[in-house]
């Protein structure tokens, strides 16, 4: 059977050392600002654990009154660090509107002479309804992935753990403690501990989303980038083969780009690219690959689409960007979009099928601009 004295020290300095090691795993990174709280929420949990296991060689009451409240501290630094990491706003007021009746609580129970047991019982109380309100935080969207899931199940799992342990302490009071007690918070604060790894991986995955964004994001507009949009271009080619389904292809440049940018700057240009890739993704579908490939040169794939419904698809968009509100820090200039449209043929590369479209949108620029123009078949081989 575990002494609970013991218990309280292995689990601070089990948590500190966690603190540490995260501590080290975030020195000299770009991390989310979450792990950070959550880092600070560990450590401080950890030395709260330590206070209380050296208490009882200090003046009652006092030094247990300084660690329960350290120990919710740091238990609401945990949960600031889940809100923050999903974005909730304005949740700093509700944490401390529950975190100050916590100390306030603890103040009162060390005012009336609350014995170590009461005390303990106390501040487990408040921190299940901390973590039983960090899972409400994990579960609340309801297209969460698995693993956030799987943490706010842990979350509930240890609050019913510590309301499981303190059942039973009501039952049997005193400060002996019985397997099935000594179970129930043993199996609390691992579990606690586990979520604590949870964070982590939710902070990693969430990094390495980020990091794959950087890889295939244009940054300005939010589309692929040139290298990934030719990797799901190609793709989409080798599917459209297998499935014998069409495939267009389309070449789109902003026109008089230039002029926009020489005369009302480069700030400008760029609000220009970002209004163009909104008015496209709004006018495009799901499936559709659309790209940057570079200044204010855009290409677009259609699957599944022949020349006739690209032609109508192209028009729609010519249409959308002519029809976009006026920049504000371009007054005089009204975007418009000229597009060169060929399908890609059976077995071509979309290299060559890109030179036809460059061709057909070379020949809609020469036309007069702000127009749709059908690119030259390809090339039967003899």
């Amino acid at each position: 059977m575990i002494d609970i004295q013991t218990f309280m020290l292995a689990l601070g300095v089990g948590n500190i050392a966690f603190a540490l090691l995260m501590a080290g795993y975030m020195r000299g990174a770009d991390n989310s600002p979450a792990l950070g709280w959550w880092m600070w929420g560990r450590l401080s949990i950890g030395l709260a654990q330590l206070c209380w296991w050296v208490a009882p060689q200090f003046e009652p009451g006092l030094v247990e009154a300084l660690s329960a409240c350290v120990w919710l501290a740091g238990v609401a630094l945990e949960v600031g660090a889940n809100c923050l990491f999903f974005g909730f706003r304005r949740w700093r007021q509700s944490l401390y509107l529950f975190t100050l009746p916590g100390w306030v609580a603890i103040g009162y129970a060390v005012a009336t002479g609350a014995s170590r047991l009461q005390l303990t019982e106390l501040i487990s109380f408040i921190i299940a309804l901390f973590v039983f309100g960090a899972a409400v935080v994990l579960l609340r969207p309801r297209k969460a992935p698995l693993l956030q899931r799987l943490i706010g199940i842990n979350n509930i799992l240890f609050a019913l753990a510590i309301w499981t342990w303190l059942g039973l302490e009501g039952g049997n009071p005193g400060t002996t403690v019985s397997p099935v007690k000594d179970v129930a918070y043993l199996a609390s604060y691992l579990l606690m501990i586990v979520n604590g790894f949870g964070f982590l991986l939710l902070c990693k995955q969430k990094d390495d989303a980020l990091m794959r964004s950087l890889a295939t994001v244009d940054s300005l507009t939010g589309m692929l980038n040139r290298r990934a949009f030719f990797e799901r271009a190609d793709s989409a080619r080798l599917l459209a083969l297998r499935l014998r389904k069409p495939i267009t292809l389309l070449m789109l440049d902003i026109d008089h780009f230039k002029q926009l940018n020489d005369g009302y700057g480069h700030a400008c240009g760029d609000r220009a690219l970002q209004a163009f890739a909104d008015t496209a993704r709004g006018v495009l579908r799901e499936h559709d690959v659309i790209g940057r490939l570079g200044g204010e040169e855009f290409a677009l794939v259609l699957p599944g689409t022949a020349l006739e419904g690209a032609l109508e698809a192209a028009e729609r968009l010519r249409i959308a960007v002519a029809e976009a509100p006026v920049l504000d820090c371009a007054p005089g200039y009204r975007m418009t979009v000229s597009i060169g449209v060929v399908t890609i043929g059976v077995g071509e590369e979309l290299t060559a099928a890109l030179a036809r479209a460059d061709h057909a949108l070379y020949a809609a620029k020469t036309g007069g601009r702000n127009r749709v123009e059908l690119g030259a078949p390809m090339l039967r081989r003899a």
